[in-house]
Parts: structure tokens; sequence; C-alpha cells
């Protein structure tokens, strides 16, 4: 439900948004589409890829592509996230994660 909800804040902020189920489906779409610029995932879902290792997995095939980790129970050092992520506690305004994701990709 979160997902679809966040998707939808990204949308309203005139964002294009891809939505994947876990983090093999994310990148399948990653290899699928070269317009990609920020992935937005959560530390613990669905699947045998946790969060931190998609992240590590982006930044070592697609280095410019950001990534927003996001948990409410994991709480990851600065050393396991990648050069161009950022960590966003739960829970979180969706509103402010879609600016903050607008910021990352170079808009105010």
């Amino acid at each position: 439900m979160l997902r679809i909800c966040m998707a939808e804040a990204l949308q309203n902020a005139g964002l294009t948004v891809f939505e994947a189920v876990n983090a093999t489906d994310a990148l399948k779409v990653l290899d699928a589409r070269n317009d990609i610029r920020v992935v937005l995932t959560d530390i613990e879902m669905p699947g045998g890829i946790d969060g931190l290792a998609l992240s590590a997995t982006i930044h070592e095939r697609w280095p410019e592509i950001g990534v927003v980790i996001a948990s409410g129970r994991i709480r990851p050092d600065a050393a396991e996230l990648p050069a161009n992520g950022e960590f966003i506690a739960k829970p979180y305004d969706l509103d402010e994660m879609a600016v903050r994701v607008v910021q990352m990709l170079g808009g105010t």
C-alpha cells in the first residue's frame, strides 16, 4: 500500500514512476530502461535481495542513478550506503519524500 501511495505522490510532483514489487523486478526495469535517474527502495522487501544489496548493485551497474533507501526498523551507517544514496527513516511524509527525490534529481 505504501508503494502505491508513494508512487502517487511522486506522480503528483510531476515525475514519471515505474513500480517494482521487489529488487529482482526493479533490476529488470533498470535493465530495460535508460531514463531512470532515481530509485526509491525500502531495506526490507520481499524476495532474496534487500534494499541495501539493491542499492549496491545499482551503484555498481548504473553509478549515475541516485538511490533513496528507507526503513522503519534498520538504520544503516554511512558506510553501507552507496556514494549516490541517502537514507530516510520511516515514518516519513509522502510529500516530503517526493520533495527529496526531486532535489536528488537536481530540482528545487
